[in-house]
């Protein structure tokens, strides 16, 4: 039994739900698994250059294991238009033939991560044991014009036509409810294998760290933020990450900007926190969002302060979690979750019931873990 994976991320973009999608794969199954990195499924636009810049400073990268065969289809970035499957097709003929050459070999899967005119001729094929969709964001929402219209109809017609689809949030599994009845909700989770030990002390200092980790685009809200810090003027706000959408505006003072690192740096990081922050704006971008880093700071024992934005609006009666409405609300909350203090046991069992391979066990994706 063997998958072939059409990621939507890189292969050398830090270790998330696709990495450890096809890891459990391979341990339940020992099945072999060939990766495709993602291509261009949108029309250019500028700020495709800054990424690409900040792309190729990024941390050290995972290793290929020897179960792992990695392809990297190519094309040209005009998939929106039409009769681009055409053109892009003679880029896809290595790729193809090696996907069918592996498909050959023994039983296989499919799994798509990313809607794409090469996931949709894939899955037109014969000889898959049967196929996945996990909906991991609301993708047309990235996009825009042509490229959103073009992007919808594609993941609509692989929602159709998979035999096992899956929704990484409520708000997915909802917007899909019309299409199918039979979706299944796997939100994210963590690797506790990766975790430091979490503390179960609070800081003797008296100064505190409310903290972020994690990419700061056109989604973040700085508004938030800069209330929050305006609100505790003697603490410090320590945000780390790439910045997309820089702050259109100077900013309190007590607000640490600190540059993206890899994973296992950003864990310790965490660990000096005092609050962990995820300060999203509310919109059609973030409607689908389950964030990881909601589980990762609980897992620290971090309580976490958040905005009233997709999964996290569910959370609200949720241990250590504190849910902001808006700038009116947040000393309150911050006040409330520096008085927060969770329990060694409390925070074993959260990491075991949210841990990535207890979300994919308890799933059904075809018959792999019976």
């Amino acid at each position: 039994m063997q998958l072939v994976y059409l990621s939507p991320v890189p292969w050398e973009s830090f270790a998330q739900r696709p990495h450890k999608f096809v890891e459990w794969f391979h341990a339940r199954t020992q099945g072999r698994v060939l990766w495709v990195d993602p291509y261009p499924t949108r029309l250019p636009i500028l700020s495709d250059l800054r990424r690409r810049k900040m792309h190729s400073t990024a941390p050290a990268t995972p290793q290929t294991p020897d179960w792992l065969t990695l392809l990297k289809p190519g094309g040209l970035p005009i998939e929106p238009l039409p009769f681009s499957y055409w053109i892009n097709r003679f880029a896809w003929q290595r790729v193809s033939a090696e996907i069918q050459k592996f498909a050959q070999t023994a039983p296989s899967f499919l799994a798509i991560g990313k809607p794409s005119l090469l996931a949709i001729s894939l899955l037109e094929q014969p000889h898959w044991q049967g196929s996945l969709y996990d909906a991991m964001d609301d993708f047309p929402a990235f996009y825009g014009g042509i490229s959103r219209f073009a992007m919808a109809s594609r993941e609509r017609r692989i929602v159709r036509s998979v035999s096992t689809l899956w929704a990484s949030s409520t708000a997915l599994k909802n917007r899909w409810g019309n299409l199918r009845d039979d979706i299944q909700l796997v939100r994210n989770g963590l690797d506790g294998q990766v975790l430091p030990e979490p503390s179960t002390t609070k800081p003797l200092s008296p100064k505190h760290i409310f903290g972020y980790v994690g990419t700061i685009a056109s989604w973040f809200d700085w508004d938030w933020v800069n209330a929050l810090a305006k609100a505790r003027p003697n603490d410090t706000l320590r945000l780390i990450g790439p910045v997309y959408a820089p702050a259109p505006y100077k900013l309190a003072g007590n607000i640490e900007i600190l540059p993206a690192c890899n994973h296992q740096s950003a864990l310790k990081a965490m660990q000096e926190f005092s609050v962990g922050l995820i300060p999203f704006q509310k919109n059609s971008l973030t409607a689908s969002v389950d964030p990881i880093k909601y589980y990762e700071y609980r897992a620290l024992n971090l309580p976490v302060i958040s905005s009233d934005f997709g999964e996290m609006s569910l959370r609200k009666d949720a241990p250590g979690v504190f849910v902001s409405k808006g700038a009116g609300d947040i000393s309150s909350k911050a006040a409330a979750a520096l008085e927060f203090i969770g329990t060694p046991h409390e925070t074993t069992h959260f990491i075991d019931r949210h841990s990535w391979n207890a979300r994919f066990d308890a799933a059904r994706f075809i018959t792999i873990s019976a």
